[in-house]
Parts: C-alpha cells; structure tokens; sequence
C-alpha cells in the first residue's frame, strides 16, 4: 500500500496561478545552465502557435494530516492545443512506458489518431471529476463537436502527490478545473509548484511543472517543438543537470530510498510556414484513408517512445514497479501535431454517438 509521509509545510494560502508568478523566478538558462538547441520565445510550449496554457494551484493548512481538512498541496493544469476557442481537432498519439497510473481518453485517441479538446493533468484521485468537468465546461459553452456530435472523451493524466497533499481529502472541485480552462493564456507559462504539479516531489527535490520548447533549422524542417511535464519520481543521487550528475553532491535531506513516483509528457510541435505557401481556409470536416492516419500514428508512437527515453539525460530511469512499492509508477506521454481540421468523417467511425 501507498504509505503517507509527514512532511512539513509552508503556511497556508490559496493561490489561483497568474502570469506575474511566472516571472518571479529566475529560470536555468537565466542562471548560465548551458543547455542545447535553440529555444523559442518563451522557451515554453505556448511558443507553438495557439497553444494556452492554465493552472489552478490550490494550497492551505500546516501540521498534521487530518483527511478532509489538509493540508492541501494540489491543483489542476489545463492545455488547450489550439487555445480555448478553437473547436477543431489535432492529430495525436500516446505512449506509456511501465507500471501504472491513469490517462483517460486514450482508447479513442490511440484508435482514431485525433485530439479535441484540452489536456488536464491533476492528482491521482481527481482524475474522475476533472474529466466530468471538462465535459461540463464543454456543454456549458454550447459546443458541440466540429461534426455536431454531443460527445467528449477528455484526456486527463495523473501523479500522486499523496506525500505533500491530503489526496484523499478530495480538494480539487468543478471549479478549479473551469478556472484553469478559463484563464489558460499564451506567452510565459508558470512553472514550478503550480496547477497539477503543487504536490509533486522530483529526484527528491520539489517537484512540478516545467516546460520548454526548441526552433529547429530549416534544413531539420523548420518545426518549433514545445514540451511540458509534470515531474513526480528519482532518486537524489539520479539528478543530472546538463550533463552533470549534481544530485550526488547533495545527499542531504532525501524522502526515500527507491526510485518511485512517474512524469507525464506532453509535446507538440508545428512546422514553419514555407515561404510561398499560400493560406487556405480549414475545412470543417476532413477525411483521411486510413493509411495516411496510420503512418502518422506510427510517427507519433515513435517520437513519443524516444522522448521518453531522452529523460534519463536529466536523471530519469524506466524502473520496474515491485509489489512491496506501489507508488513506483509509469511515464506517459501524448504528443500532438498541427495542420488542417484533422477528423474523421461520419462515414468513418467504427460506431454512433
């Protein structure tokens, strides 16, 4: 079973995220950290055109835990691919590595190759009323799918902050999940102890959110690939910055003695406009065969395998989950692509909604 560790807290606050939070901090490249490649405007996901990005970050209570009062170290983190207004959809896949956790939406995902809609990640024991929020929020704009279908299949992951937070307190209401789809922007984007990532522990450090993106070449496509994650697992001594292993030269102060917790993954990546291309208007309905989706999906599965695996440059390892640790669990990841209305045709569905 999951064990509950007492740790202490800061003092109370309710924290809704804004953009001055973001700012307040300085980030790694910021501080000399020399990182690779050539980052975007805001070296964050929102540097692919039309990507928002929302948190509702919820914190309060000390001392203790007493389940149902806190404290409270949670929140929710909302992702709209082509920001709040739009209502077309985006080609997608998604991978899991091992263990366990949830990411809800995948089965239409993984069979139709589509996305429409936001992606939310919360805490392990809020992944059901997140979704039924979102459904709600959906219905609440008057939206029906860009084929008149009143139907939704959101994608929303988990971490487990049980360690930091009253999980089973079940803090995370509608509310917090309409807030951080409501105020979800472009530009900066808050990292850190913020939305989904308030309770997360990394390489037993604080853990969270971050995001970053990089600006290909033109001779590499042109494409600008934006990621986020939200980061929940390592050991201290597996912590490598640039290169560096630095978590062996701070062994002080650890929270366990195995590599638990997972990361969630999320990309997305659009390619520079070519210099003759001329604008079209989207369709609101177009198909695909069947092969050319597939071939896409195969793309995705591929790059979503190898993103994974690149984070072991900063310490991350794909552990095996043992039955005397259930906190061990899997990395996931979705990536997203742009281009015109990408869904299928009503002819094309394997059933009626």
């Amino acid at each position: 079973m999951m064990r509950f560790q007492a740790l202490p807290f800061l003092a109370a606050i309710l924290s809704l995220s804004s953009l001055s939070f973001a700012q307040a901090k300085p980030r790694a490249r910021d501080l000399g950290v020399p990182f690779d490649g050539t980052p975007g405007t805001n070296n964050a996901i929102t540097d692919v055109k039309g990507v928002e990005v929302g948190h509702t970050t919820l914190i309060s209570g000390s001392g203790k835990l007493k389940v149902g009062e806190g404290p409270i170290r949670t929140g929710v983190t909302a992702i709209h691919p082509r920001g709040k207004e739009a209502n077309d959809s985006v080609f997608g896949a998604w991978f899991t590595l091992n263990g366990n956790g949830e990411m809800t939406g995948t089965t239409w995902l993984e069979d139709s190759g589509f996305l429409n809609g936001p992606i939310m990640i919360t805490n392990t024991h809020s992944v059901g009323v997140v979704r039924d929020a979102v459904i709600a929020w959906k219905v609440k704009r008057g939206e029906p799918d860009m084929e008149g279908y009143w139907w939704s299949l959101p994608v929303v992951a988990e971490t487990w902050d049980g360690y930091l937070n009253d999980i089973n307190g079940f803090h995370v209401k509608p509310e917090h999940v309409f807030h951080a789809l409501d105020t979800a922007h472009r530009g900066p984007v808050e990292e850190g102890n913020v939305g989904g990532g308030t309770g997360m522990i990394c390489n037993e450090f604080k853990g969270g959110i971050g995001t970053s993106s990089r600006v290909l070449n033109a001779k590499a496509g042109g494409y600008t690939v934006g990621v986020m994650v939200q980061c929940n697992y390592g050991q201290r001594d597996q912590l490598r910055i640039a290169g560096v292993p630095v978590g062996r030269e701070i062994p002080e102060h650890t929270v366990w003695k195995d590599d638990v917790g997972s990361i969630i993954i999320r990309r997305r990546h659009q390619r520079a406009a070519h210099p003759h291309a001329t604008a079209a208007p989207r369709p609101q309905s177009f198909s695909r065969p069947g092969p050319r989706r597939q071939l896409l999906r195969r793309r995705f599965g591929r790059h979503l395998r190898r993103l994974l695996h690149r984070k072991s440059r900063s310490g991350g390892s794909q552990g095996c989950p043992r039955p005397e640790n259930d906190a061990q669990r899997q990395p996931r990841s979705l990536v997203l692509s742009d281009g015109p209305s990408h869904r299928r045709s009503r002819s094309e569905r394997h059933g009626s909604r």
